[in-house]
């Protein structure tokens, strides 16, 4: 398996945390290939893969996970959605060109809205203001106010060479003793807290975990690859374009002969005509 594109899991035995670490290449470039995104949104949507990947290795279950940012600022709307198979895909939509970096700087007042669908149960859904400087302290703001589990992240992006990926270090409640709990937390974060972006995009993940916790004992878990995948296709392309009803298609097909439409994850663009609407709409009366 490759160095990069790899999300590790780890705990440290006889303390009260664990780990994840996430490096990313061919994933990131394929999410931002031919978008001809500013250097400043691709650092953005760069850190919020990341994130994604260690959100969703934090989630104990089967299905879907979207981390959307949206706000007032030059970037509307920014999205990763992906899976429990850290199957990836994301977007970015402009309301005006900006050359500006930063979170604030490209989304402005803004919200983090992340939405969680479970092949089985519920869908939920959870919402917290982007009121901190960087996307990887709104992330652990997130953890602090919807599960009171204390979290902290690093995120890094070099859009020279298109790299991505960081690190999770969370306080795991396991025993009665708080205190000793958040000892070994802290103690954690500030190993972490050394962590450089030249390291992780050069060092294989054993190679940088053990520069960061050489004296720890740390059990890491079989590493899980993490790919760009779009979820769509032409059948569910054709079932939202059906929503427009037959009559309205009908004088959109009349004008134009055909309808085109565009995923704005991959762009690939789909085209369909009388014919296809007709084979559609007659499979949907039996």
């Amino acid at each position: 398996m490759s160095t990069n594109d790899v999300l590790h899991r780890y705990l440290f035995d006889n303390m009260h945390a664990r780990g994840e670490l996430v490096q990313l290449e061919k994933t990131y470039q394929d999410i931002i290939a031919n978008h001809n995104y500013p250097d400043g949104v691709k650092q953005l949507l760069g850190e919020l893969l990341s994130a994604t990947c260690l959100l969703t290795a934090t989630l104990k279950f089967e299905g879907e996970i979207t981390v959307q940012l949206q706000g007032n600022g030059p970037v509307s709307y920014l999205a990763i959605n992906g899976d429990h198979q850290q199957n990836m895909r994301g977007v970015a939509k402009l309301a005006q060109h900006s050359d500006e970096v930063g979170l604030e700087q490209l989304i402005g007042k803004g919200t983090m809205v992340i939405t969680i669908r479970p092949k089985s149960g519920e869908p939920y859904q959870g919402i917290v203001a982007l009121e901190k400087p960087t996307l990887a302290a709104c992330l652990a703001n997130y953890f602090e106010t919807s599960d009171q589990i204390p979290t902290s992240v690093w995120l890094f992006t070099d859009l020279e060479k298109s790299l991505t990926g960081g690190a999770l270090v969370q306080l795991l409640p396991d025993s009665e003793d708080k205190e000793q709990q958040l000892a070994d937390y802290n103690h954690l974060c500030q190993l972490t807290n050394t962590i450089k972006a030249q390291e992780l995009f050069s060092l294989d993940a054993q190679d940088l975990l053990y520069r960061l916790y050489h004296q720890e004992d740390v059990r890491i878990f079989e590493p899980q690859a993490v790919n760009f995948l779009c979820s769509c296709s032409e059948e569910k392309v054709m079932t939202a374009i059906s929503q427009l009803g037959q009559e309205e298609i009908k004088e959109i097909l009349e004008e134009q002969n055909e309808i085109a439409t565009s995923c704005d994850f991959c762009l690939t663009t789909y085209r369909f005509d009388k014919t296809h609407f007709a084979a559609y709409f007659s499979d949907k009366k039996h």
